[in-house]
């Protein structure tokens, strides 16, 4: 691994850090505002890595495009409807959830992911 490579994967993850549960675009955007040669390549290998190495976590939402965040433990979001913004939810994790299915006709399930759908207070206040 050479230097620079770790200097852009600590750029990456100390943005990750600063913006709340941003998707791929948005740590792209926030960094190039201040270092314009990092690429979007750079930025997107750098955030993959992070994830697989758990440096990060991975977020897959029911809109899409994936979020990251710094929060590595499990654990479940509120999403916002309007906006699309992601928050922590504060409710224990139900660890052992898949065990409790039953007939999955041979599926094999390796793990859940809980979301709930709503509209933020800053969005329900514009109304």
């Amino acid at each position: 691994m050479n230097r620079r490579n770790t200097v852009q994967r600590q750029l990456v993850a100390e943005t990750i850090l600063n913006l709340d549960h941003p998707n791929a675009e948005q740590v792209y955007e926030e960094i190039v505002k201040n270092h314009p040669h990092v690429s979007k390549a750079t930025v997107y290998r750098n955030l993959n890595l992070l994830a697989e190495q758990q440096e990060i976590g991975k977020i897959e939402t029911s809109e899409g495009a994936a979020r990251f965040d710094f929060r590595t433990q499990p654990h479940y979001h509120l999403r916002c409807r309007k906006c699309g913004r992601l928050f922590d939810a504060e409710i224990p994790v139900f660890e052992h959830l898949e065990e409790n299915l039953r007939n999955t006709g041979g599926f094999t399930v390796e793990k859940h992911i809980v979301e709930f759908i709503g509209i933020c207070s800053d969005c329900k206040n514009k109304n």
